[in-house]
């Protein structure tokens, strides 16, 4: 693990319960820097977003690609960004038409209407890619 005051980084793997295991990783980052416990509604409606995003995407990694190998949380001047890597060549995108009452398909839907911005990083040559993530840090 990676303690750098504004990165952590939490090695992923064949592990059973990922997707806790990083919400509860991302929790303590949260803790670290002073976001949790909220002082007010609107700080914790940002650190539980923060947590659903992480969430869907470790979940989405697992689902469909191969497992998430690593999750990186960066404290950055106006925003917290989040990265999950992983092994697949699968290209994440929202499903549409998105349709609320249909079971599955809503991760990257999510995703895309919490964050500022998100996209996808491949490294040339190599397998898999880094799924990130941009929420506005709370004022």
């Amino acid at each position: 693990m990676d303690h750098d005051s504004d990165v952590r980084t939490l090695a992923l793997g064949e592990t059973s319960g990922t997707v806790p295991l990083a919400r509860d990783f991302t929790r303590t980052a949260l803790q670290e820097w002073g976001w949790l416990p909220a002082a007010t509604a609107d700080r914790r409606a940002a650190a539980e977003d923060v947590l659903l995003v992480v969430s869907e995407l470790v979940t989405n990694a697992c689902l469909h690609a191969e497992g998430p190998e690593r999750l990186r949380v960066l404290r950055l001047a106006t925003v917290l960004r989040l990265e999950v890597t992983d092994r697949g060549a699968g290209q994440p995108a929202p499903r549409t038409p998105h349709r609320s009452g249909r079971p599955g398909g809503h991760g990257m839907f999510i995703v895309q209407r919490l964050c500022l911005d998100w996209g996808i990083d491949r490294t040339p040559g190599s397998p898999g890619k880094t799924v990130w993530a941009e929420l506005a840090a709370p004022a």
